[in-house]
C-alpha cells in the first residue's frame, strides 16, 4: 500500500496528502465529519446523518485494502476528504464491480479534492481487478454528478426510486488521461503563479550586516522595484535596511505569500513551521547545508521536504539563487542577483545557484530579455517540469531555456515538453552528457540507458538540445527576435569572400542548403547591402538570410546597421548576422521593445563567429520542421489482448516470484497478444531429431546453432539454409557440428525458412529512471559497435515510430540502398508501436529482445526472441493519477 500514498496538488496550487485510511484515523474522521455541513452529509447518506456511530467509525476506518479500499486527503494533518470503494458481495467482486463514494469538507469543495480521490481510487481498483465503478447520487447533488462526468470516462446513468445510478468502466482512455493531465497542468501552473505574483514577501534571516545573504535579499527586493510588501524577520534586530524587523513570521501583521529563508540549515525546519502557521504559500530556501553536503544533508533535505508537503507549501531550493519576475505588474527580484535582467519573452530555469549569476550576466550583456527566472538549487520540490507547466500558458513567455544538471523524471519531462514545444520552443543544455552526470545535492534514480536515450527523449519532445550555455544563448536570441524559418535554404550576403566561404561550408555541414551567396566586395556601402538583402528575401529561393559585415578601415558600420535593423523588423524570414564580430544583439541592430525591456521582436542577432550563426540557424530550422510536421496519433490496435498478456506474465511470476526468463512458447504467446508474428522452432539434440523436426515442419527449413555468442552474428556461418529433405539435413548437421568455430555444448534448433531480406532487431526494457524504453536497429555487430540504434519513450505515435526508423545512419539499407529492394518499412514501424504498447501495459517486462527479425518487401517476422519478467511493487500509478514526486520519503528528487 506504500505506493498508494501521494503528495498531490489541489486546483489552487496548494499541496495536500492522499493516503489509505488507517484505524488510527478514527478521531480525525470524527473531527472531519463534525466540520461537514448537514447538506453534504445528506447528499452522502441520502438521509439526515448528524454524527457517526462507533460502528460507522470502525467500518469506515478498518478496510481490507482489496475489496474495500478507502483514501483520505489531508492538509496540516486534518482530513479534508474521504473516498472509498466497496465490492459488497462475491458476485460483484467476481464481476469486477465496486460501489464508489466520497465526501469532501465544504470549505474545500471546488478545489479538486473529489477528482483526486476518484483518480486514485480508480487506479487502486485496477490493481485489485476492479473494472467498473458504480455510484448512487441524488439528482440534486449536481456537484457530484459533475465530478463523475468530467473525469473523461463514458458514464451511463439510470434513475431509479429518485436516485441517479451512475456507472463507468475504469479502463484509462485518451480522454480520461487527457483530462487528468490538463488538471495536473493547471494545478502545477497555479502553484508557480502564486510565487511569481506574490503580493508580500518575508525575508527570514534579514540582516543589518553588509555582505550577508539576508541583507542582499532585502536590498534586491527593494531596489528591484517590488510593488508588494517586504517584511524583514530577525529575532535580534528592531529594523533592517530601514524596514521594521519582526521576531517571527507569525508576528507579521499582514498576510505573507512567500518567504525567503536565509538562516543556517539546522534552523530552516523551525522557520518552515513558523511560516506554515502563518499560512505562507511558498518557500525560497537560499540556505545551503543540505543534500549537497552528503548523507546527513540528504536526511535534512528529506525532512525539510516532508514538512513542507505536510503543511501544504511549495519549496524552491534549498541551496538556490532564487526567482525573478520582470513583469511590471509583479516585478520581483527574490534572488541573490544584485540586478534585474531586462524584461523580455524568455523563461529560464537552471539548477545551479552559482551558475545562475553568470547566466543573468550573459543575458543582460547579450540584450536577451527574460520574463521569469528560477534557480532551483537542489530542486527538492519545484523543478523544471513545474516551470514548463507554468510557461505553457504564460503569455509573457515565448521561449523556454533549461539548464539541466540532472533529469529525475524523464518520462514526465518528455510528456510535458512535447506539449509545450508545439507552441513554444524549448532550448535545453543537459550537462554531464548523460543522466549519470549528477551533481551533489541531486539524488536521482540510476539509469542503465545509454546517453543516446537522453538525446532521443529531447528529440521526441521537440526540445532543441545544445551542448553549452553559449550555444543556448545563440539559439535563444534567434528564437526571441526573429521569425521561424519555413525551410532549410539560406542566402548569404556579405562583404567578405573569406567569411562567406566559411558560412557556406558550415551551412552544408549543418544540413542547410546554400541557395545563393552574394559577394558585395569590401567597398560595399549601406545601399549595396539594402539592395542585395531585399533581393535575397524577396524571392522564394531562400528561407533565411545570413548577413556578413566586416567593416573596412575608418567605417563604423552605422549605416549598414540601420539597413539591417529596418529590414529585420519587417522581414517574415529570419536574419542572422556576423556584424562587426559582436555577440548578442548590438544596440545598433535592436528594434525597441514596446514593453520597454530588451531588444524587441525583429532585432537582428549577431554572432562573433560565422559558424556559431550557422549552427544556431540550423538548430532552429530543425525545430521549425518538427513543429510544423504531423506528430501522429497514439493508436491502440483492436487486436491487442492486454488481459491475456497480463495473465501470461502473472503465471510466469507465480512460478518464480523473484523473476523469470520466459519459455519460447510464453514469448511467442506474449508477442501474439500484440499481433507480432514469430516463427516457431524445434530444439534438437542429434541428427535424427533434426530430421524429424524438418519433416514435422514440412521442410524448407534452416538448421541453426543457438549459442548466445551467435545470436546477433549474421557474419558467422552458424545457419544452414535450403534444407528440403532428410539428406539435406544430414549434410547440414555434419557441416555445422564439424565447424571449428562451434563451441562445445552448443544447442541446435530447426526453424521454417524466412524470406530473404534485411535482419533487424528490436528491444524493450524497463529502466529505473526512464521507465519504459523501446529501441530499434539493424541486427549485427556493426550497429552495436557504432551505437547505431534509435530509442523512443512510450507511448509512441506512428510518427514517432517512423522517425525512429529514419534516425538510423544505416536506414538507407531499408529503403533500397544502391538498387536493393525496399523492405516493408511500414511493418517495422507497426512492430515498434506494438512493442511500445506492450511495454506501456506491462511494466513487469524487464527486457525483451527480438533478434534477428527478418524484414523483406512483403512483410516482417521475428526469428528469435527472449524475455525476462520481474515482479513490480506498483503498476506505474503516476501514469493515471496526479502526484508530486515521492522525494520526501525515498530521497529521489524528480525533475
Amino acid at each position: 500500500m506504500r505506493h498508494w500514498e501521494a503528495d498531490v496538488l489541489l486546483k489552487d496550487g496548494r499541496v495536500a496528502q492522499l493516503r489509505p485510511i488507517l484505524p488510527a484515523d478514527a478521531q480525525r474522521l470524527v473531527d472531519f465529519y463534525a466540520r461537514v455541513s448537514e447538506e453534504s452529509k445528506y447528499f452522502r447518506f441520502f438521509a439526515p446523518y448528524p454524527t457517526l456511530s462507533d460502528r460507522d467509525i470502525q467500518r469506515f476506518t478498518q478496510v481490507d485494502h482489496d475489496r474495500r479500499v478507502a483514501f483520505v486527503v489531508t492538509m496540516h494533518g486534518d482530513i479534508i476528504g474521504v473516498g472509498r470503494y466497496d465490492a459488497p458481495d462475491d458476485e460483484s467482486y467476481a464481476a469486477g464491480e465496486a460501489e464508489v463514494a466520497f465526501l469532501v469538507e465544504d470549505a474545500h469543495q471546488g478545489r479538486g479534492v473529489g477528482q483526486l480521490l476518484l483518480e486514485h481510487l480508480a487506479q487502486a481498483g485496477r490493481e485489485r481487478g476492479i473494472r467498473r465503478f458504480v455510484a448512487e447520487v441524488l439528482p440534486a447533488n449536481q456537484r457530484m454528478q459533475q465530478i463523475f462526468r468530467e473525469m473523461g470516462y463514458t458514464v451511463d446513468g439510470t434513475l431509479d426510486g429518485g436516485v441517479q445510478r451512475l456507472s463507468f468502466a475504469l479502463d484509462p482512455t485518451d480522454t480520461s488521461i487527457g483530462v487528468m493531465q490538463a488538471r495536473e497542468q493547471r494545478a502545477e501552473a497555479a502553484s508557480i503563479a502564486r510565487i511569481f505574483s506574490a503580493r508580500s514577501v518575508a525575508v527570514v534571516g534579514a540582516s543589518r550586516r553588509a555582505g550577508t545573504i539576508g541583507q542582499a535579499m532585502v536590498r534586491n527586493l527593494v531596489m528591484g522595484d517590488y510593488s508588494g510588501t517586504v517584511y524583514a524577520v530577525n529575532s535580534a534586530a528592531e529594523a533592517v535596511s530601514g524596514l521594521p524587523a519582526y521576531k517571527t513570521v507569525q508576528d507579521i501583521p499582514g498576510d505573507v505569500d512567500i518567504a525567503i529563508i536565509a538562516v543556517p540549515a539546522d534552523s530552516v525546519s523551525d522557520v518552515l513551521l513558523d511560516c506554515a502557521a502563518k499560512g505562507v504559500h511558498g518557500l525560497i530556501v537560499i540556505s545551503a547545508g543540505f543534500a549537497e553536503e552528503g548523507s546527513e544533508g540528504r536526511k535534512r533535505q528529506r525532512a525539510l521536504l516532508g514538512l513542507s508537503r505536510s503543511y501544504g507549501l511549495r519549496l524552491i531550493g534549498p541551496n538556490c539563487l532564487g526567482v525573478i519576475n520582470t513583469a511590471p505588474s509583479h516585478q520581483l527580484n527574490a534572488s541573490l542577483s544584485p540586478g534585474m535582467p531586462p524584461q523580455g519573452r524568455v523563461g529560464f530555469f537552471c539548477q545551479s545557484g552559482a551558475l545562475g549569476t553568470a547566466i543573468l550576466e550573459s543575458v543582460s550583456r547579450r540584450g536577451l530579455g527574460l520574463s521569469t527566472f528560477v534557480s532551483a538549487g537542489n530542486r527538492a520540490d519545484v523543478s523544471g517540469n513545474d516551470l514548463l507547466q507554468y510557461w505553457q500558458e504564460d503569455d509573457a513567455t515565448e521561449v523556454v531555456l533549461l539548464y539541466l544538471e540532472s533529469i529525475g523524471n524523464p518520462r514526465k519531462f518528455s510528456r510535458i515538453a512535447r506539449r509545450v514545444s508545439r507552441t513554444k520552443p524549448i532550448v535545453a543544455v543537459k550537462s554531464g552528457g548523460s543522466t549519470q552526470g549528477v551533481p551533489m545535492g541531486h539524488t536521482v534514480a540510476r539509469s542503465s540507458a545509454p546517453p543516446a536515450a537522453v538525446d532521443a527523449m529531447f528529440g521526441q519532445a521537440g526540445v532543441i538540445q545544445v551542448d553549452t550555455l553559449d550555444e543556448m544563448f545563440d539559439v535563444a536570441q534567434l528564437l526571441a527576435h526573429q521569425p521561424l524559418p519555413r525551410g532549410n535554404r539560406i542566402s548569404v550576403v556579405g562583404n567578405s569572400d573569406a567569411v562567406s566561404l566559411i558560412v557556406s561550408d558550415a551551412a552544408r555541414a549543418a544540413g542547410l542548403v546554400v541557395a545563393e551567396s552574394v559577394s558585395l566586395g569590401a567597398d560595399a556601402d549601406a545601399d549595396d547591402f539594402e539592395l542585395a538583402i531585399e533581393s535575397a528575401l524577396a524571392g522564394d529561393h531562400a528561407d533565411a538570410l545570413v548577413a556578413i559585415y566586416v567593416p573596412p578601415i575608418n567605417n563604423s558600420g552605422d549605416s549598414v546597421a540601420d539597413v539591417l535593423a529596418a529590414i529585420g523588423e519587417q522581414s517574415d524570414k529570419p536574419i542572422v548576422s556576423t556584424f562587426l564580430g559582436s555577440e548578442g544583439v548590438p544596440e545598433l541592430l535592436r528594434v525597441p521593445d514596446v514593453a520597454g525591456g530588451a531588444a524587441g521582436r525583429g532585432s537582428v542577432p549577431s554572432y562573433s563567429a560565422p559558424e556559431s550563426a550557422v549552427r544556431a540557424l540550423a538548430r532552429v530550422v530543425r525545430y521549425a520542421e518538427w513543429a510544423a510536421r504531423d506528430h501522429g496519433e497514439f493508436h491502440v490496435a483492436d487486436d491487442h489482448r492486454q488481459g491475456d498478456a497480463r495473465q501470461i506474465v502473472r503465471d510466469a511470476l507465480k512460478q518464480a516470484p523473484r523473476g523469470a526468463v520466459l519459455s519460447t512458447q510464453q514469448v511467442q504467446d506474449l508477442l501474439a497478444c500484440y499481433g507480432i508474428d514469430m516463427l516457431t522452432w524445434i530444439n534438437v539434440h542429434d541428427v535424427e531429431a533434426a530430421v524429424a523436426a524438418g519433416e514435422s515442419l514440412g521442410w524448407d527449413v534452416v538448421l541453426k546453432a543457438g549459442s548466445e555468442h551467435l545470436r546477433s552474428r549474421p557474419d558467422l556461418a552458424h545457419v544452414w539454409r535450403e534444407i528440403h529433405s532428410a539428406d539435406d539435413m544430414r549434410r547440414a548437421w555434419a557441416t555445422l557440428t564439424g565447424w571449428t568455430g562451434m563451441r562445445k555444448g552448443t544447442k541446435f534448433f530447426v526453424q521454417k525458412s524466412a524470406p530473404d531480406g534485411v535482419q533487424v532487431s528490436f528491444s524493450v526494457m524497463e529502466d529505473e529512471l526512464f521507465g519504459p524504453l523501446v529501441s530499434f536497429g539493424l541486427a549485427g555487430p556493426p550497429s552495436d559497435l557504432l551505437g547505431d540504434r534509435a530509442y523512443g519513450i512510450p507511448p509512441l505515435t506512428d510518427a514517432d515510430a517512423a522517425d525512429m526508423v529514419r534516425r538510423l545512419r544505416s536506414a538507407p539499407l531499408l529503403f533500397g540502398y544502391k538498387g536493393s529492394e525496399r523492405v516493408d518499412v511500414d511493418a517495422i514501424q507497426d512492430v515498434i508501436v506494438r512493442l511500445a504498447a506492450m511495454k506501456d501495459d506491462l511494466p513487469e517486462i524487464a527486457e525483451l529482445d527480438l533478434e534477428p527479425v527478418a524484414v523483406h518487401p512483403g512483410g516482417i517476422i521475428a526469428l528469435s526472441a527472449r524475455a525476462k519478467v520481474v515482479a513490480t511493487a506498483e503498476r506505474r500509478p503516476e501514469w493515471y493519477v496526479r502526484r508530486l514526486s515521492e522525494a520526501a520519503l525515498t530521497g529521489d528528487t524528480l525533475a
